[in-house]
């Protein structure tokens, strides 16, 4: 490590904020919006309104099917527009996530003025979020230096462009707070991580890993750990320099902290179980 790796620490970890960020929110957002348009057939109209029965019914197969259809025979309309999204929907609560966010993604590139451009960004963002949950609930046993959290990173830079652009949206609300959550999973992610490191004597990758929590998602309830994992990964390579830094910072910081006399935490499903 570096004199500047030092400051950089240093800055980043006086800098927290200590308030745990909370999340909750309905579990399954709400279904797009809509209904059959004037100045389509009567015929696609009707194809529609079924596609939203079996819809409303949890027949997403059949809904699928109708969508498609009309996609294809209402092409250059309000209502194939209307149907690109509840495709989208559609895919995703049948747990087709390619699909659903190739559709998605077809909307907001075609209908970048579209009224309902708020509601594709939110459900942009839930598809990976709800996939990335998916994720984590199964780390059990497995190997996770091989883990990544792009589909949580990528649904965070959806509900931040929702809220940055449509801050008064319907879905804004919940979007904050499913960011909040995932600002606090990918810092326990970085923590389980450098955790996994420590206990098998990687000291260095344990150092990295736990100052990217540090760095990358300050204020987060895992960077009290992350910094202990620095001062004892420090402590184990011989930097007493470093290790003294780290520790007191951590001890300014968490003067009140329980795990030198503790330890490490175990493995606990807690954090990734909260929406499912």
């Amino acid at each position: 490590m570096t004199v500047s790796h030092v400051r950089r620490l240093c800055a980043a970890v006086l800098l927290l904020s200590l308030a745990l960020a909370g999340c909750s929110s309905s579990k399954t957002p709400p279904p797009p919006p809509g209904s059959p348009a004037a100045g389509t057939p009567a015929a696609v109209n009707q194809l529609y309104a079924q596609a939203k029965e079996d819809m409303a019914s949890g027949a997403w197969d059949a809904a699928i099917k109708s969508l498609e259809r009309i996609e294809g025979q209402a092409a250059g309309t309000l209502l194939a527009q209307q149907a690109q999204i509840d495709l989208a929907y559609a895919y995703w609560r049948s747990g087709e996530r390619p699909q659903a966010l190739a559709a998605i993604e077809r909307f907001i590139k075609l209908n970048p003025s579209s009224p309902a451009l708020d509601y594709a960004l939110y459900l942009r963002g839930v598809i990976n979020f709800n996939d990335d949950i998916g994720i984590m609930g199964s780390l059990a046993g497995q190997d996770l230096a091989e883990r990544d959290s792009r589909a949580s990173r990528d649904a965070f830079q959806a509900f931040k462009e929702l809220v940055d652009r449509f801050p008064d949206s319907a879905y804004a609300e919940d979007a904050r707070q499913r960011m909040a959550y995932i600002v606090n999973t990918l810092a326990e992610y970085e923590l389980y991580v450098a955790r996994y490191y420590y206990r098998r004597g990687a000291y260095v990758a344990a150092v990295n890993r736990a100052q990217q929590a540090l760095v990358d998602f300050q204020g987060a309830p895992a960077t009290e750990e992350a910094l202990y994992i620095m001062v004892l990964s420090y402590d184990r390579l011989g930097l007493e320099t470093l290790r003294d830094d780290a520790d007191r910072v951590f001890k300014m910081n968490f003067p009140n902290s329980k795990l030198p006399a503790q330890g490490l935490r175990r493995a606990s499903k807690s954090w990734w179980h909260i929406w499912n």
